[in-house]
């Protein structure tokens, strides 16, 4: 009896140490589940693909261009002159049935006077020196002061390009975040400074 119920005793441990195995379908529901999720929470929080439809910020960024935008870098400090940003539509823009979001570059900061005349850009006065645009710009505009926790926003294709000069200001609320690096085409891939040796 005794050998008979060591027996059974080391079955049974046996029995309770084996992995259990869940069914495939299970297992490949559950990690397809967590990828959702972990693919959500970083294009929510943390950063994103997109792609440039448009040829509004040439030369820059080509139509189809495919970009990795950073939405973290925004929560520790503001935009700068020069940033090239990705923002959801104003409400004016809302207004004119625009819903997909906006690519930019941040010309005129919170209380800085802007204007466009003689084929430049003046902040405060100063004439931007903008080596990355397509053209000059044909238009006067301004002069105008950014209101407070609001931003100006130009295309590089000055010229073809429908933007602050057209519909106003971001305000800051609106801004999803930066454009960091192009991923596509290959042979354009690296990052996307701010760079336009801005005046100093």
């Amino acid at each position: 009896m005794t050998r008979l119920d060591s027996n059974h005793s080391d079955r049974s441990d046996e029995t309770s140490n084996r992995p259990v195995h869940e069914n495939p379908w299970v297992e490949g529901i559950k990690t397809i589940a967590l990828s959702a999720v972990l693919a959500f929470g970083i294009r929510t929080f943390v950063a994103e693909a997109r792609y440039i439809p448009s040829g509004s910020m040439l030369p820059t960024l080509q139509v189809n261009d495919r970009l990795i935008v950073d939405k973290v870098g925004y929560r520790f400090s503001n935009p700068g002159r020069g940033d090239i940003v990705v923002f959801s539509p104003t409400d004016k823009l809302q207004e004119q049935n625009y819903k997909d979001a906006f690519i930019k570059r941040v010309i005129g900061l919170p209380g800085e006077k802007v204007e466009v005349k003689g084929g430049k850009v003046y902040v405060n006065d100063q004439a931007l020196k903008e080596i990355y645009v397509e053209d000059k710009p044909a238009y006067q505009y301004g002069p105008v002061i950014v209101p407070e926790n609001s931003y100006l926003v130009l295309g590089d294709n000055r010229n073809n390009s429908y933007d602050s000069h057209y519909w106003g200001f971001v305000p800051r609320e609106n801004i999803i975040g930066r454009a960091v690096v192009r991923f596509w085409p290959p042979e354009r891939v690296g990052s996307i400074q701010p760079d336009p040796s801005y005046a100093k």
